[in-house]
């Protein structure tokens, strides 16, 4: 189902944004709305958008998450610093 993806983004984004509720509505013709549910109604907060759009669209919204960095990952980093 084409609407997997935005449903996905969806989840991610009310896990990272606690204390908001966030939904997605589905045009006629095929456009994904994000909206926010404040006091029983919902706002729109964003324009009706195509699902790869949409998905991006979501994932930028709300606080981000730091990406995970490993041990080695952090060695490498160092060692790619030039030394004088």
């Amino acid at each position: 189902m084409r609407s997997t993806r935005a449903s996905a983004a969806i989840a991610r984004l009310n896990r990272r944004s606690e204390g908001r509720n966030y939904l997605m509505a589905m045009t006629g013709s095929g456009l994904f709305v994000l909206r926010e549910r404040v006091d029983g109604h919902d706002k729109d907060v964003s324009a009706a958008l195509p699902l790869d759009d949409f998905v991006r669209f979501v994932d930028a919204q709300g606080p981000q998450q730091a990406p995970r960095i490993t041990k080695n990952d952090a060695a490498f980093a160092r060692q790619l610093v030039k030394k004088p």
